[in-house]
């Protein structure tokens, strides 16, 4: 079974080392290989043996569009750049496809997260390790190409790498595809990041307003994503908002009040991300500080998209 592979990339080092991986089994399967750059500066030229499109700069689903686009064969299995695939996986992917019948119009690959066997995992740690029992990710997606072209693609409205892959699964099986799960393997190791960065991930909010606008309030359920804590977050900023107007209008009593309330929902909230994780200073401190920044910030991110898609969808 020929096929198509396609990697979009910001220039991560991992490149290199996803590409040792895949190339025996590429070549040997004479499959094609589409890297895209989608880095958004210039940049010296990616030394890889495949076929390099400039991308975008758009975010990753206008990078898959992309390559797939490109691509000459009947399916198009897509790779993030972060990933490390087993030495087999071309085999397997060969395998994935030969086996899927003609309403199949997309396979999954299994994803592996590493996580540390002498602690417990962080916050940061868990969230990714949370990408192995995702539905339909694109870390390692086959697509038929015709199922791609009949939904149109990935929508580059969802500029993040959030969402856009379910949503796009969501599309296929409406028009009357079958998704299934395959047997080829590959390991995403959790990468270095900031202690930040689940307040940068907030923006993902914005993104989920245009799903609600989109697919209206079961959106979650349609595209099979698991429940959130928007409504948890909307209530401590709105006690903490009115715990600051209370007092700034001297009124003492309503400032107490709504102050326990936002002070009750943000200690819920990091004891929900503490008691899982190591526990140590940094962890505490981190989870302390972050969870009295995420509500707000996953508030104005969230009313943010709701303006911006009031009127479209």
């Amino acid at each position: 079974m020929t096929a198509s592979v396609v990697v979009p990339t910001l220039g991560r080092p991992s490149l290199g080392t996803l590409l040792d991986a895949i190339a025996p089994g590429v070549a040997k399967h004479g499959f094609e290989l589409l890297i895209v750059d989608d880095r958004p500066e210039p940049h010296e030229p990616l030394d890889v043996e495949a076929t390099v499109l400039p991308g975008p700069a758009r975010g990753p689903a206008a990078a898959r569009n992309v390559g797939w686009r490109a691509a000459k064969h009947d399916w198009v299995a897509f790779l993030d750049d972060d990933v490390l695939p087993d030495d087999d996986w071309a085999d397997r992917l060969a395998g994935d496809l030969a086996a899927a019948d003609d309403r199949v119009g997309g396979v999954q690959g299994v994803l592996r997260v590493p996580l540390p066997a002498d602690r417990r995992p962080t916050d940061w740690e868990r969230v990714t390790a949370g990408l192995a029992d995702g539905a339909w990710i694109t870390a390692d997606m086959a697509y038929r190409r015709d199922a791609l072209e009949r939904c149109g693609g990935f929508d580059e409205r969802l500029p993040r790498a959030f969402r856009e892959d379910a949503e796009l699964a969501h599309r296929v099986r409406r028009a009357g595809w079958t998704l299934r799960r395959g047997h080829r393997r590959v390991t995403h190791p959790v990468r270095p990041e900031s202690p930040w960065v689940s307040v940068r991930t907030q923006r993902g909010n914005a993104d989920d307003a245009l799903l609600r606008r989109l697919y209206g309030p079961a959106w979650r359920e349609r595209l099979e994503i698991p429940p959130g804590r928007r409504p948890r977050h909307l209530a401590i900023t709105a006690a903490g908002l009115t715990a600051l107007a209370a007092a700034a209008a001297r009124r003492p009593g309503l400032a107490a009040l709504a102050g326990l309330a936002w002070a009750a929902g943000t200690a819920e909230f990091a004891a929900a991300r503490i008691v899982p994780g190591p526990r140590d200073a940094r962890e505490v401190s981190t989870m302390l500080v972050t969870s009295a920044v995420i509500p707000p910030v996953a508030t104005y991110h969230y009313l943010r998209g709701w303006w911006r898609w009031r009127d479209r969808g």
